[in-house]
């Protein structure tokens, strides 16, 4: 009795077991495919530092990727370049899609492609072309490279063609002239691309690119304000490498350092660093460490000693006929006394979204509290916080008295991190227009600037702005400086970027004596030749310890220029020769990087959007640059892809920014039931859910078989029961 019953409970209970195994595996969301994917291999087969996706076939390896940079000084101008050395560790033929950032000021002007001994040098085309000129080659089985803008600083490197085991080198250079503020120059290069917060429901359908994120159309609903689509989400939201993973994308870089000036300090407050001096006035400059992981931006930042501190500057270049120049001139700094202090009305804004979790909301709200700290009795001032939602400290801006600065001390004190990037709601709150039309109005956004969004951003600041002055201060170690330096501009304020706890006071103390000294408005510029065309074409307001730097086209390097403008209420005015300066390639480039971007900004003014296309191509196709419409593009003339071979496309996953946390960007947005789609929960969203990962089956249907095997379960226990 007791053995036929176990020869007929027996099959029932592995079948059970069986069942709820099932139900359990269905119901827990797997890792997301990133689509980097290689071969199909155990745990056990991996080396260190290999990325392990899990597919439907098994686990696979990604492709690696190491960066060496060389930057070369001269003056106020760099010259990068940029090696990127792309690995298959796979058995496969693959397509590399990297997303990378660089300077958003930078010119880049050169792609070289290094096949085994052979060096291919990109040609520029139109945007269009140039993805035709690469799909031609990936079809014929040719290595071919193509260098695509996404965002003035996001820009994607296509590599087709890379075979098994195989190492493929990509060399890229641009020039960029130097920030010079409060005494000292500076530089940075950004290593790695933050999760963007994409605003919007998602398009189902066809999709352009690798990323986690899909393109978006407007939504509104009665909470949240209708958004602007971003159509090319998946191009600016790479993978994103998950915590514990041994995978390490490394950078190396060199500075070779001419300032043309004695020095009294030269340091990085980002990353440690090896200082060398050379003869004259030139240093060499190395990471410290062989190399770093591509997790935070490099700033390196250099001070002339004070009796060298630089007046003015002109560096020239004559290209096609023409005379292009780079023009710097310090504005004096206003006499002590002179001017009095005027009642202002402050408005702090403060992000407290997941991307500000860990480091970056306390490098926020000890900011904030320093600003606070600054406020005069006579001041107004109110505080906004905003992630998914946006909230005010008081129903209107009110006097700076002692009990409400306490007040607004401890209200930050409680803030957290937590929700999404709902910008333009805050901005909107912030330039409402002021009650008192007397006062200085000031709004102080502090931000990593996390969105993919900044085109509608920054048509909402040039429509609100009115007498407001917008200062930005970007926080954490990858904040967005596109959009940081852009917004500022359009704000006619400045842009203060803080990558470390510790220099949160000292970047503050600068951004206050901005605030506090009579800026620099209504700035002309004057030239005995002519005719001259100059960008920025409208010189902004300046503060404190800013030079007036202009790219000018001359039809010749003679005679002076004379600026004047208004230093609060007094008139100043300086002239000075054109003559001299250092003879620099690359100022050309500048010149017309600084029209595109002007050109770009008209767009916010209603410009025509096919004129200034034509306009940007022009210019691109002219000074070989890469730009929102035009790419550089290198293809080999020898097929080396086996007959029949199609590579696979596979997007290199980034790191996420130095202390970011994983679990509140990606984490918690899981629940949110608004139909448009948040950051990720891990790597990469679905494509027909917004609130489930995708696995290698869609994720919802994984959910009902998973329902429908825990009821058969259910049934099968049942009938146990009563049997």
């Amino acid at each position: 009795m007791g053995k036929r019953n176990r020869n007929r409970v027996g099959p029932r209970n592995a079948w059970l077991r069986a069942i709820g195994l099932c139900a359990l595996i269905l119901l827990i969301p797997k890792p997301p495919e990133a689509q980097e994917i290689g071969p199909a291999m155990k745990p056990g087969e991996a080396k260190a530092g290999t990325l392990l996706l899990r597919t439907a076939q098994g686990l696979r390896s990604a492709p690696t990727l190491h960066t060496d940079v060389q930057i070369e000084v001269t003056g106020m101008i760099a010259r990068t370049t940029v090696e990127q050395r792309f690995h298959n560790p796979s058995d496969d033929w693959v397509e590399g899609v990297y997303a990378f950032p660089l300077p958003e000021r930078s010119a880049v002007d050169t792609l070289a492609l290094v096949v085994g001994g052979r060096l291919i040098v990109g040609e520029i085309q139109t945007r269009e072309q140039a993805r035709a000129t690469y799909e031609k080659a990936k079809k014929e089985g040719r290595k071919a490279s193509l260098l695509e803008q996404e965002r003035p600083n996001i820009f994607t490197t296509s590599v087709s063609g890379i075979g098994p085991g195989e190492q493929v080198r990509i060399g890229i250079e641009y020039q960029e002239d130097l920030r010079y503020d409060q005494g000292g120059f500076s530089l940075r290069f950004p290593m790695v691309i933050g999760p963007r917060y994409i605003p919007g429901a998602q398009q189902l359908g066809v999709v352009d690119g690798a990323g986690w994120a899909v393109g978006t159309v407007p939504v509104a609903d009665a909470e949240h304000i209708t958004a602007v689509p971003v159509a090319d989400a998946e191009r600016i939201t790479p993978p994103v490498v998950a915590p514990g993973s041994e995978r390490m994308n490394r950078v190396r870089i060199r500075i070779e350092l001419d300032a043309g000036m004695p020095l009294a300090r030269v340091h990085s407050p980002s990353h440690a660093i090896r200082v060398e001096s050379l003869e004259g006035t030139r240093f060499s400059v190395e990471l410290s460490e062989q190399s770093v992981p591509a997790d935070s931006d490099f700033v390196l930042s250099w001070r002339p000693a004070p009796s060298d501190a630089p007046v003015a500057a002109i560096f020239h270049e004559q290209k096609d006929g023409e005379h292009y120049a780079l023009l710097m001139i310090m504005p004096p700094d206003p006499q002590q006394g002179r001017h009095e202090h005027l009642p202002r009305e402050t408005i702090f804004v403060i992000d407290t979204s997941g991307s500000m979790h860990g480091e970056s909301i306390e490098q926020a709200k000890r900011a904030l509290v320093l600003a606070l700290a600054r406020l005069q009795p006579a001041d107004r001032f109110n505080v906004i916080a905003f992630a998914s939602t946006t909230r005010k400290l008081f129903p209107r801006a009110i006097h700076a008295q002692p009990t409400n600065i306490d007040q607004a001390r401890s209200w930050v004190d409680g803030l957290e991190a937590e929700g999404g990037t709902e910008m333009l709601s805050a901005l909107q709150v912030a330039l409402d227009p002021a009650e008192e039309a007397s006062r200085i109005r000031q709004v102080i956004f502090i931000t990593d600037g996390a969105i993919g969004d900044e085109a509608r951003l920054f048509s909402e600041i040039r429509k609100r702005i009115g007498r407001s002055r917008l200062f930005t201060v970007g926080i954490g170690s990858a904040p967005n400086s596109h959009f940081m330096a852009r917004a500022a501009e359009l704000g006619r304020g400045t842009s203060t970027l803080i990558g470390q706890l510790h220099e949160v006071q000292t970047k503050m103390g600068e951004l206050f004596s901005k605030l506090e000294s009579p800026m620099l408005h209504d700035i002309e510029l004057g030239f005995e030749v002519g005719p001259v065309e100059v960008w920025p074409a409208r010189v902004p307001d300046l503060y404190l310890g800013e030079p007036i730097v202009i790219a000018a086209r001359l039809p010749e390097l003679s005679g002076s220029w004379t600026v004047g403008g208004q230093r609060g209420s007094e008139p100043w005015q300086v002239d000075l020769a054109l003559e001299g300066g250092r003879q620099q390639a690359g100022i050309a480039r500048l010149w017309a990087r600084r029209k595109i971007a002007s050109l770009t900004g008209s767009l916010y003014d209603g410009a025509d959007p096919g004129t200034v296309r034509e306009a940007i191509v022009a210019l691109g196709m002219r000074h070989h640059l890469v730009t929102r419409h035009t790419s550089l593009v290198a293809v080999d003339v020898t097929p080396t892809v086996p007959p029949g071979v199609s590579p696979d496309t596979r997007a290199l996953p980034v790191h996420l920014p130095k202390g970011w946390s994983y679990e509140h960007v990606f984490g918690e947005l899981r629940a949110r039931e608004r139909p448009r789609p948040p950051l990720p929960d891990v790597l990469r969203m679905t494509r027909n859910t917004q609130r489930l990962p995708q696995g290698g089956t869609p994720a919802a249907f994984l959910l009902w078989i998973g329902l429908g095997c825990l009821l058969t379960s259910a049934w099968f226990l049942r009938t146990r029961s009563t049997t």
